[in-house]
């Protein structure tokens, strides 16, 4: 068998980071599941919002096989990678971003929000974090508490994790890669991709087991290769269109 030193270190660093997560947040998932189940059962919407890299994770929830039809990503071009990663860098640290972007939604107290932010300090993640608590919207954080720790706070000496209502550590460490590259002192094997829709995943399917569990039948998206999909799924299109403005 080949030896992979570079990728063996990766697996074995995700490996023990996914282990941690697991044997530690399991308070903070529940309690992320809890508003995930409120929020559907008020007919509200779970939305999801992260900057740079952290943007997947808005779209690792939307409109995706197995995924609740209730979930709405909030993005917005600049904040994303694929027209200017640097001038994405410079715009999710100009002030009143955040709360711009989040205007285009019509979040409502029986909503529940997402922020995926690894250190949880730039302007909009933090703006839009205090933006949704004065609409009275639930507020999960999925951060580093290491890297929150480890970085100065930008927006009035506030970080994502001093507002969130609810806190979810991804256990990354300052920085994100966790592998250490010979003696060059660079790292690399970033972990905040995995980890992210790790925790997204596990808090969305410990919901929807509540929803079957109590009788519901949640409204989840089938893969449009299965048999019967098309007519399922465009009629939970339909239900959110009105509110969705990316379906």
């Amino acid at each position: 068998m080949q030896i992979l030193p570079g990728a063996s270190s990766y697996f074995d660093a995700i490996r023990d980071i996914l282990e941690q997560i697991a044997s530690t947040q399991d308070a903070a998932i529940d309690a992320a599941a809890s508003a995930v189940v409120r929020t559907i059962e008020a007919d509200g919407l779970v939305y999801l919002f992260g900057t740079g890299h952290s943007h997947m994770m808005a779209e690792e929830g939307h409109y995706r096989a197995g995924g609740l039809g209730a979930v709405c990503p909030i993005l917005s071009s600049g904040l994303m990678l694929h027209e200017s990663a640097a001038a994405s860098t410079a715009i999710e640290r100009t002030p009143g971003v955040g709360p711009a972007v989040l205007s285009r939604y019509q979040l409502t107290p029986d909503d529940t929000l997402f922020i995926f932010s690894n250190s949880g300090v730039n302007a909009a993640p933090v703006e839009t974090a205090l933006a949704a608590k004065a609409l009275g919207v639930t507020l999960v954080a999925v951060a580093s508490l290491d890297y929150a720790k480890a970085t100065p706070a930008k927006v009035d000496g506030r970080k994502l994790t001093d507002i969130a209502d609810i806190v979810i550590d991804n256990k990354g460490v300052p920085g994100d890669s966790l592998v250490q590259v010979g003696e060059s002192g660079l790292r690399t094997g970033p972990a905040s991709t995995v980890t992210g829709a790790f925790i997204l995943n596990a808090v969305l399917t410990e919901a929807i087991w509540r929803l079957a569990a109590s009788g519901r039948t949640p409204p989840i998206y089938i893969s449009a290769n299965m048999s019967g999909a098309m007519d399922h799924n465009e009629a939970l299109v339909n239900r959110f269109r009105s509110r969705n403005p990316h379906l």
